[in-house]
């Protein structure tokens, strides 16, 4: 996720224009077909409070649903998959209230969900630390991370780095932002490196004004606990809709399965593990609208406590996705205006007036095959044939979910209308 931060040209025409960015970034690939690893990892922050990390844990996941409502009601996501990761968007965002201040700083704590008669910054900052922590250590398939570049001109406030580097892990990077395409090369380098070449070519216009950029990425590689066997995957079709067809590569799995049949959202959930603490939910509605409109984390934390065990006959299809968003135009939907305009209080990153979020950008990408995933999910029953056992279809669109078992931390979040977009 890129956020911007400049100063305003007509109020200080003697200052120079700034720009800070702040992009979001998440691929997920899938090799290999591994063993399974479930391994509790203890808190490494011990000073934070147990009460605080599960007040930003809840925030997150809630917050989770309210960006992907957002997102779905977009013009510009009609008609197209959605897949983000709220985990990175979120830690992008508390990285930047770590120098805001004042309205600006109440309307992110806001957006984000948190409470401030309750939770202070430090608070924040803790727990995102122990998640950051936890992230790299529960298992080599996950690494969740966070950089700072700050142009040679700029000169932000020692404390802000600090927090940045200790809190949220952030590396650091002093650039000349003026050599558009030598900045440009070296952000792109480091989050290519960081996304196993999932993500390249981040940056490819860079505003010679910016001076800073934030950017929180996470790189997700699943191995299906059970593999499915390449030898089964059949072409079949994909019903976009009542009048579209699309041919897709059908992955095919008999195997024993959690399931639940949530009558209440008129969904069917499956769950797929991987060989880690982390799970894949398919969710096939009987009605789309439903379902998005009323997901809620008490939904997954009753899904997950809910299922139950039984053979099945498990259909997804093999797809490669990306997307990208402008969140400029998402979140003051969610009340975080002030930063983007004159208004914008960030004086916590330096005391120069005019410092604003000129762009907030996130990008993401999916790979779902025989070996393992990052998103793909819904579950449809189609009876087949004469089998003794249920057949799950996900031919038409369906809800994914990416999320660890343990916290019921949702790293990715989305929806598949169409696998062949």
């Amino acid at each position: 996720m890129l956020l911007c931060l400049r100063f305003n040209q007509e109020k200080f025409t003697t200052m120079m224009r700034a720009a800070v960015g702040l992009w979001v970034l998440s691929a997920v690939i899938c090799v290999g077909r591994g063993h399974d690893n479930d391994q509790a990892v203890q808190d490494t922050v011990a000073d934070a409070s147990a009460n605080g990390v599960s007040l930003v844990n809840e925030a997150n996941k809630e917050f989770s649903f309210r960006l992907y409502r957002q997102l779905a009601a977009h013009a510009d996501s009609q008609g197209q998959n959605i897949f983000f990761s709220p985990a990175s968007v979120s830690t992008a965002l508390a990285m930047l209230s770590v120098g805001a201040q004042g309205e600006t700083h109440r309307q992110l704590f806001s957006g984000l969900g948190f409470n401030s008669s309750i939770l202070t910054q430090t608070d924040v900052d803790q727990s995102f630390q122990m998640f950051l922590q936890r992230a790299n250590n529960t298992s080599q398939d996950a690494s969740e991370g966070t950089a700072v570049f700050v142009d040679n001109r700029f000169k932000p406030k020692p404390e802000f780095l600090q927090t940045l580097k200790q809190s949220y892990l952030a590396d650091g990077f002093n650039v000349d932002f003026t050599k558009a395409t030598e900045s440009a090369d070296t952000i792109n380098k480091y989050v290519e490196e960081k996304t196993n070449g999932k993500i390249d070519k981040l940056v490819e216009n860079l505003d010679p004004d910016t001076v800073m950029y934030l950017i929180s990425y996470i790189y997700y590689k699943g191995k299906w606990a059970t593999p499915f066997d390449p030898k089964l995957t059949k072409q079949d079709d994909f019903n976009v809709d009542e009048n579209t067809k699309v041919p897709v590569d059908m992955m095919n799995l008999k195997a024993s399965f959690h399931t639940f049949h949530d009558f209440e959202l008129r969904t069917r959930v499956l769950q797929l593990p991987f060989n880690s603490s982390y799970s894949m939910l398919l969710m096939l509605p009987d009605v789309m609208a439903t379902l998005e409109n009323a997901i809620s984390p008490s939904h997954i934390t009753k899904w997950m406590k809910a299922m139950t065990r039984r053979r099945h006959d498990v259909y997804i299809p093999k797809f490669s996705i990306k997307t990208s968003y402008k969140l400029k135009d998402v979140l003051p939907g969610m009340g975080m205006t002030d930063m983007f305009g004159d208004h914008a209080n960030l004086r916590g990153i330096s005391e120069e007036q005019g410092l604003s979020v000129s762009e907030v950008v996130h990008k993401a990408t999916l790979d779902v095959d025989e070996a393992g995933a990052e998103a793909s999910g819904a579950t449809g029953i189609s009876p087949i044939g004469v089998s003794s056992i249920p057949v799950w279809k996900f031919n038409r669109p369906f809800m994914v979910i990416i999320t660890e078992r343990n916290t019921e931390k949702i790293l990715f979040l989305g929806k598949i209308i169409n696998p062949t977009i």
